[in-house]
């Protein structure tokens, strides 16, 4: 009688586990959407407001570095407080002070939130303490879709809202939106997403005594083995998308003037381009090629990309 309960019990915390897991995946595809919906109008709002091509670029430059800047504070105050508060603080951080962007210093003001909007790496974590080491590489690489859809439904909803209704409605949709998915995080994520029996493990690997924004000890990760090397590659990866969103929407709106839908359409077929490369054509070159040919094919084919456009 008692094993069964045990089995029960067992079979119960895998539904539970596996719930937890897919509200993840929705509040990170939910705040995606509603974050390019957010990034797909402002060009038009920044023009609109007097902002010249680099005004913009300084204004996207300065989204960047917050969110390189909160990347390790969230982390922090995740493993401080709960991955629940962290993933509230990101929804909430949404679009507040979007919706109150008249002019163009309350439009950098704007950015400042971008610190804790951190949706994507709190559902990593989340994923990353509920699976084991055999299920979390297949678990990980499904926010790869969760981003993917973001971009698709975002950028065009984005583009229909603001031609039909105005470049403020997007803005509102998204602050709306954001909300929804606060009281998703509420009800649904748990307070510590990690087994009890990793809470050892948590406590000597994190100190929970010193604050979020201790320098310190955000330092004192970059000498776990391997960390160091992973920040290098990703910075060093993500320089060039970031140069690629920001001189995206200047080209697409001086150069080819293009309107805000027909930017968030083509926006759109980047995100389905990126879901069939990762979905499908990935999948089917690692039967055949390591994970170093791959980075490095992928390195060629990027600059090959870039040239060509």
């Amino acid at each position: 009688m008692r094993s069964e309960t045990l089995g029960e019990s067992s079979r119960w915390g895998e539904v539970k586990r596996g719930q937890v897991m897919i509200v993840a995946y929705l509040i990170a595809t939910l705040e995606l959407t509603f974050l390019f919906m957010q990034m797909g109008v402002v060009p038009y709002l920044a023009k609109s407001l007097g902002l010249d091509s680099v005004g913009f670029g300084y204004l996207q430059t300065t989204f960047g570095v917050l969110q390189l800047v909160g990347g390790p504070i969230f982390g922090r105050f995740a493993d401080q407080f709960g991955i629940r508060a962290a993933l509230i603080i990101s929804c909430l951080s949404g679009s507040a002070l979007m919706s109150i962007s008249t002019s163009i210093p309350l439009l950098f003001l704007s950015r400042l939130p971008a610190v804790f909007m951190q949706g994507l790496p709190g559902a990593q974590k989340v994923i990353t303490d509920l699976t084991t080491p055999s299920q979390r590489a297949d678990a990980l690489g499904k926010l790869g879709l969760c981003f993917g859809i973001g971009i698709i439904i975002g950028s065009a909803l984005g583009g229909v809202l603001s031609t039909k209704f105005g470049i403020f409605v997007p803005i509102y949709v998204g602050l709306v939106g954001n909300l929804i998915n606060t009281m998703i995080a509420m009800v649904w994520i748990p307070l510590q997403a990690k087994p009890k029996s990793d809470d050892r493990v948590t406590e000597h690997s994190t100190s929970q005594s010193g604050s979020v924004f201790s320098i310190r000890e955000i330092l004192h990760l970059m000498k776990f083995p391997g960390v160091m090397e992973v920040f290098i590659v990703k910075v060093f990866a993500g320089l060039p998308v970031g140069l690629f969103l920001i001189m995206f929407s200047i080209i697409s709106m001086d150069f080819f003037g293009l309107e805000a839908v027909e930017s968030g359409y083509l926006m759109s077929y980047f995100g389905v381009l990126q879901m069939v490369v990762q979905g499908v054509v990935v999948g089917k070159l690692t039967n055949h090629c390591t994970e170093r040919t791959l980075l490095r094919l992928s390195i060629f084919v990027f600059a090959g990309v870039g040239l060509g456009m």
